[in-house]
């Protein structure tokens, strides 16, 4: 069967043919192309967002980027993705629109600024209002445990999206998190969290805390979640054994839902329930009510800057050009990657220590979104969509599966990510930042340089070997090199910061999405695995 050319599918576009035949010619090594004088020109900044992208050791010459660029043009990429800004439906399974965009929307804006309407931003701000009032009374100490005490923890029970975005961002931004010691002295409680229903997951985290002072959070879209409503049953259990029962443990609940029915019928009391909408995707959600433990965490005021920093890359997103915009050059980048140099995976990897939970995030982002295989029309893509992402922080990396990336028989494209200052309060905090730099930045020309074989013959030379040993080590000591990698650099890690980068992350996922003809906003491969479950414990299996 030859494959699908009808108007809708990427075959079907001049560029894509373009760049089919540009790969098949092949593109000059790394080392040549990063000889060029002139390659400090493919990089790109969002100045508001405190952003660079430096994309030079991605395996593209201006010809390859002409036609990634026209091929965003084909795929009608602006128009979708104003779209998706407007409100359209564009979930075309759910039949819902995608609108985690005006969970971020500056207050009071209006017009182009707000084109999902007055009514949704009215909505979303009346929400936020409550999510910020009661994250600065709880840390406040103006809400208290039903023994009138300040609560010092807090457990947040949730799986997924309601677990991965506010977990790392609260560990992101640890520096901001100054815990509360029983007193309303107006710093915040520690936050923890708790997704695995494997027993053990919820006892480590419990035993060392204080029922009496303890705030429950369960975050489930449904309320009806396995993992998260047995977790939920067993921290009430717990609260139960210390004496909290009745109206009494009420006080120590939070519900995040967008089912407040089955919440409120399950004792949440209305005052502690917390909503959003079916048009927010757990993926998506951290901007939402759901992003309540940060704010608990970090404060309103450092939750509300986070807000505007994906707001801020919202603008940078609809307003640059494509040749600098961010999110479309990292897009097409992994386009470019994924469907025409055959490389099926794509490694995340973070520099800063705090951003250990990064990679896991954007994989459960980007795979849960892309990882499809029918287009929006019903018939099957017939080009590759989503890679398997992965990843986790470089330096470790480095001493584990880095060999495979220098000397493998994969061609993995990276993305680094790193911070260009640092706040650690360190007396040797400098010496620390400059080791983690100078070892992204090697580590990312090693792999694009590599080192050819007279190059390691004359570098075993130079360490003494005899000759007969320099040539029997050759062969065994040489790099291939030409692995593409972009750079992110970060001006700081700010609450500001994070939040234009995780937006970052969720347009370039929605530009691949569109190239590909595929909904990112739905997840029925997720919804199987639920049914099944549910189908076995009912035939008692």
């Amino acid at each position: 069967m030859s494959p699908d050319t009808s108007p809708s599918t990427p075959l079907s576009w001049p560029a894509w043919s373009s760049l089919q035949a540009r790969a098949r010619a092949g593109v000059p090594h790394l080392r040549e192309l990063l000889a060029d004088p002139n390659r400090h020109t493919y990089s790109a900044s969002a100045p508001d967002c405190g952003l660079h992208l430096d994309y030079s050791r991605q395996a593209v010459t201006d010809g390859v980027l002409a036609q990634l660029m026209a091929l965003a043009d084909q795929a009608d990429v602006a128009g979708q993705r104003e779209a998706m800004f407007r409100g359209d439906v564009i979930n075309t399974t759910e039949q819902r629109a995608v609108l985690h965009v005006a969970l971020r929307g500056a207050p009071g804006a209006t017009g182009n600024d707000a084109p999902w309407g007055a009514d949704i931003q009215a909505q979303v701000h009346t929400e936020l209002a409550r999510v910020l009032d009661f994250a600065r009374a709880v840390r406040s100490g103006q809400v208290t445990s039903s023994t009138g005490e300040a609560f010092t923890d807090v457990v947040n029970i949730g799986i997924g999206g309601s677990d991965l975005g506010p977990r790392m961002a609260t560990e992101a931004l640890d520096a901001l998190t100054v815990h509360a010691t029983g007193n309303p002295c107006g710093t915040g409680p520690r936050v923890h969290y708790v997704s695995n229903p494997d027993a053990w997951a919820l006892h480590s985290t419990l035993r060392g805390l204080d029922a009496r002072r303890t705030l429950v959070i369960v975050a489930s879209k449904t309320f009806t979640t396995q993992e998260t409503m047995t977790n939920a049953a067993s921290a009430r259990r717990w609260l139960a054994d210390a004496g909290m029962e009745g109206e009494a443990q009420s006080q120590h609940l939070v519900a995040i839902t967008a089912s407040p029915q089955r919440s409120g019928a399950a004792g949440y009391p209305a005052a502690h329930t917390f909503t959003f909408w079916d048009w927010v995707g757990g993926r998506y959600s951290v901007w939402s009510a759901l992003g309540l433990p940060l704010a608990l965490a970090i404060g309103p005021e450092a939750f509300a800057d986070f807000l505007a920093g994906g707001c801020a890359m919202d603008r940078h997103f609809r307003t640059a050009p494509f040749s600098a915009n961010l999110p479309v050059l990292m897009a097409l980048a992994g386009v470019w990657n994924r469907n025409f140099l055959d490389c099926p995976t794509q490694l995340v990897s973070t520099y800063p220590s705090r951003l250990a939970k990064f990679a896991p995030f954007i994989q459960q982002m980007d795979m849960e979104s892309n990882g499809k295989r029918v287009q929006k029309g019903n018939q099957p893509c017939p080009v590759g969509t989503g890679p398997i992402v992965w990843g986790g922080l470089g330096i470790d990396g480095q001493h584990a599966y880095f060999q495979l990336l220098h000397q493998g028989t994969h061609r993995v494209p990276v993305e680094f990510v790193g911070i260009t200052a640092e706040d650690a309060p360190l007396p040797l905090a400098a010496e620390h930042h400059r080791v983690v730099n100078l070892n992204l930045r090697a580590q990312a020309q090693a792999l694009a340089l590599g080192r050819d074989e007279a190059a390691t013959l004359a570098a075993l030379k130079t360490e003494g070997r005899s000759d007969a040993d320099a040539h029997a080590l050759t062969a065994q000591r040489s790099f291939a090199g030409n692995v593409p990698s972009s750079t992110l650099w970060l001006d700081a890690l700010t609450p500001h910061r994070l939040g234009a980068l995780i937006a970052l992350y969720e347009h370039k996922v929605f530009v691949q999405a569109a190239i590909w003809g595929i909904n990112a906003y739905d997840q029925w491969g997720v919804e199987l695995g639920k049914t099944m479950a549910k189908a076995m414990e009912k035939a008692g299996a």
